[in-house]
């Protein structure tokens, strides 16, 4: 892992997580994003410094040392993969402080969002009874 790589810690049970994770995989051919689910078995160990439950809540990253949150991730994220353009916006101070509140709502409720996206306009990844079904996984984790 070199300095210049963004790990995101994300929800591997969520299909609208899972399906920005698997586009954002897509875009980064110079591999420099790797994507941790929480789920995976030995997470605490491997990433002591992370608290699942706070990871749950909301999107961790981490970025030359530091820890990143939220839409800074998002962010961070498609800036490297060269797709920065679509999410400046996020940065501007009034749109940021909108957009944080949408987030927080969207990753609160993410679970019921996905489940109707998908069932009403087929959009994401099909929910399974024990989480996400991957039939791309990209490089992401699973839990066997």
């Amino acid at each position: 892992m070199s300095d210049a790589t963004l790990t995101i810690f994300y929800d591997g049970k969520c299909p609208l997580c899972t399906m920005e994770m698997q586009k954002l995989k897509g875009y980064d051919t110079k591999n420099l994003i790797i994507l941790e689910n929480l789920h995976q078995e030995n997470f605490e160990s491997l990433f002591p410094h992370i608290s699942i439950d706070k990871a749950m809540d909301m999107l961790h990253g981490q970025y030359k040392g530091k820890i990143l949150l939220a839409l800074d991730v998002t962010h961070r994220a498609w800036t490297l993969v060269g797709r920065g353009a679509l999410v400046a916006p996020l940065q501007l101070p009034v749109v940021k402080q909108v957009a944080h509140l949408g987030y927080l709502f969207l990753a609160k409720y993410r679970q019921p969002i996905s489940n109707c996206m998908y069932e009403r306009f087929g959009i994401g990844i099909k929910p399974c009874e024990e989480g996400t079904c991957y039939d791309k996984p990209n490089n992401t984790h699973r839990r066997g």
